[in-house]
């Protein structure tokens, strides 16, 4: 489970317009409308053929809670592409994003300041190149390291330079022990 990925994932899922199918017979008939046929929906969920079909037809309604889980996930990954795609992109050219995080914030600074760690709760608006990053990293499948390293990288400019104004000689932040994290768009 990764606490970034899945951040960004669920201010996205905020972006729908119409709710995704809750039923286990609706979700299987999205998917096997999505993959065209029940044997490609069988072997990605890793059931049979004929489980498929029996949820397709109704004769199955309640699915084991580990099959539920890998139905969701699947339908929730392939719900209204255009409006994730517009969603992202406005982030990441004039949105930016939101970030609300409790979390053990420090930094590397000069000798002589005070650059003891401390959870700290923050809720800062990132402008969007760094939205951009997040969004490309998740892409190309960063795992959580990577993307807090660049959420970090983002805090540090915003929160603790200020764009440029003030702690111009932070080298880096240091964001641990993520008790809290939540994205918008």
């Amino acid at each position: 489970m990764s606490m970034f990925g899945d951040g960004l994932d669920a201010a996205v899922h905020k972006a729908f317009t119409r709710p995704a199918p809750k039923s286990a017979p609706a979700q299987m008939r999205y998917l096997v409308k999505q993959y065209k046929t029940t044997k490609a929906v069988a072997q990605m969920l890793r059931i049979s053929q004929r489980t498929v079909e029996r949820y397709v037809k109704d004769q199955i309604k309640k699915p084991r809670p580990d099959l539920a889980a890998r139905l969701e996930r699947e339908v929730k990954a392939r719900w209204q592409p255009q409006i994730r795609a517009r969603a992202r992109k406005k982030a990441a050219t004039t949105g930016g994003i939101v970030i609300d995080t409790r979390a053990r914030l420090g930094y590397t600074a000069p000798i002589g300041s005070t650059d003891q760690d401390r959870i700290r709760h923050l809720t800062v608006a990132l402008p969007p190149q760094y939205a951009a990053q997040l969004f490309d990293a998740q892409e190309a499948g960063a795992g959580d390291q990577e993307l807090r390293e660049i959420a970090a990288e983002a805090l540090r400019e915003v929160y603790f330079q200020d764009g440029g104004r003030r702690a111009g000689s932070l080298e880096e932040v240091r964001f641990t022990d993520v008790e809290h994290l939540e994205f918008d768009l």
